[in-house]
């Protein structure tokens, strides 16, 4: 390393906000001097996989993007595409394979396109050394620990011509402050954890976003202020398992009393928030749904498997009864709440009475949706090794399972039939543009005469004709 090297690194900023500034800045000048030889703006595309972490960080992406001089387009023929991946199963991993192989053409008849991948896919060994091998026409690799570094990790792409890789194992590092850009103006996620330490044996989670890591109270309610003045009436809390927020911190406070602060935001109208893990999902926090005006009533509690027997395998740390009797406890503390979950079939050693134990919850429950899906073999997690099995089976068990929830859920959403109900106006509906869509504080859509000035605002709606899991409806 030369004199001139060592002086560079020692005048960057030693706040780690500050010093990703000074690579905005950095990288402006790169996209400007590209945007010349171009004529015209560079372009920029960002595809996000999976679930609403992933989307979340993406918005922050987007949101250095802009700011280094970028044009945001949906077209993934642009100058720079980012994929935001997701590994919770194998078919996220091929279609991102599929994607790349498109990619290659843009980039042939474009040589100046930049192509970066991030996200949870890239914490697996196997996925980098498979798109050095196979794919080595992208520019740039990087995971989920170091997301704030990509002001400084774009740089390096204009820097050098080489593949730039920067995958950390971990971090503790909780970045503040950098730009982001929400997709909706008037609701936004808000991450208040990150990582997991719950090591279900069928998940790669925990190895590909590490250890559990609380935001302070007070940097999570800045945010949602500064929120709530910029026109957001609606937030959702994010984190692999809310409930056991704030144990890590130096004061540590529960996910409950977060919730009570987060109450106190004059001007916030609406709180969400997921995932709740059923193991820790305390009376406390029960209670604090039941008091809120702001807490939207829909609550997702994941079961997985019915089976008792299953769940220990799966290393859930609850029985089907500990389950069951936390979800009447629900429904007897807040007969209006929504409960909704995910459900897997098809685990290492399930037989046909454990997805029976499955329907058997699935009834008593009496859930309004479930997400239901046949169990993805995970390489690096403890179920891969274990007996699958038979893929027969599994579609059986699937397709009962399926229409058990079809059938409960149906009559659950119907109940609300003839009701006038609160609902966030979220869009022009994309099938008839006489209409808009809008979202029940239980998480159930409504469609209705409007137009896109009603977008971002809260209607009172007459819930008039149910069409299983959606309503048809007027405004009131």
């Amino acid at each position: 390393m030369n004199d001139r090297s060592v002086l560079n690194i020692q005048t960057l900023p030693e706040n780690e906000t500050e010093r990703q500034f000074y690579f905005m800045d950095k990288a402006a000048g790169y996209v400007e001097t590209l945007a010349q030889e171009l004529g015209r703006k560079p372009t920029c595309c960002v595809t996000t996989f999976g679930c609403q972490m992933n989307a979340r960080d993406s918005e922050k992406l987007v949101g250095i993007l802009r700011k280094v001089g970028y044009e945001i387009i949906e077209n993934e023929n642009a100058d720079f595409v980012i994929f935001n991946t997701c590994t919770v199963r194998d078919n996220a991993n091929q279609r991102v394979y599929g994607r790349l192989g498109e990619l290659k053409g843009f980039k042939r008849r474009n040589p100046k396109m930049k192509i970066a991948l991030c996200g949870c896919m890239m914490q697996e060994p196997s996925v980098i050394e498979k798109i050095k091998k196979s794919y080595n026409f992208v520019d740039l690799l990087f995971g989920t620990h170091n997301i704030f570094r990509f002001a400084e990790l774009l740089c390096s792409v204009f820097e050098q011509e080489d593949m730039v890789i920067d995958i950390w194992e971990g971090t503790d590092s909780i970045v503040e402050d950098l730009p982001v850009e929400r997709k909706y103006p008037f609701k936004s996620g808000i991450n208040i954890m990150f990582g997991c330490n719950n090591f279900c044996s069928y998940c790669i989670v925990p190895y590909v976003r590490g250890r559990e890591r609380s935001r302070e109270p007070k940097d999570i309610i800045r945010e949602i202020e500064n929120l709530v003045a910029d026109g957001v009436v609606e937030i959702m809390l994010l984190g692999q398992n809310v409930n056991s927020y704030g144990k890590n911190l130096d004061n540590p406070i529960s996910f409950a009393q977060l919730l009570q602060e987060i109450e106190k935001i004059e001007g916030l109208e609406r709180i969400r928030f997921m995932t709740s893990h059923p193991k820790d999902l305390s009376d406390e926090l029960i209670q604090v749904m039941k008091e809120s005006k702001k807490i939207c009533r829909h609550l997702h509690l994941p079961l997985q498997a019915g089976s008792t027997e299953i769940l220990k395998v799966m290393n859930r740390r609850y029985t089907k009864e500990q389950y069951l009797a936390l979800a009447e406890k629900i429904r007897r503390e807040i007969p209006d709440m929504a409960i909704t979950t995910d459900i897997i079939v098809g685990f290492p050693g399930e037989t046909k009475e454990d997805v029976d134990e499955t329907i058997d919850v699935i009834k008593k429950v009496q859930y309004d949706n479930a997400f239901t899906f046949i169990y993805s073999k995970r390489t690096g997690t403890p179920a891969a090794a274990m007996e699958q099995v038979p893929e027969a089976l599994v579609k059986e068990n699937f397709d009962r399972v399926l229409k058990t929830v079809q059938e409960t859920a149906r009559e659950r959403v119907a109940r609300y039939e003839g009701q006038v109900c609160d609902a966030l106006v979220e869009e022009v509906n994309e099938n008839d543009a006489s209409l808009v869509t809008g979202r029940l504080s239980n998480n159930t859509l409504v469609h209705f005469p409007g137009d896109a000035s009603l977008i971002g605002k809260i209607v009172n709606v007459s819930l008039d004709e149910c069409h299983g899991f959606y309503y048809m409806g007027h405004m009131v």
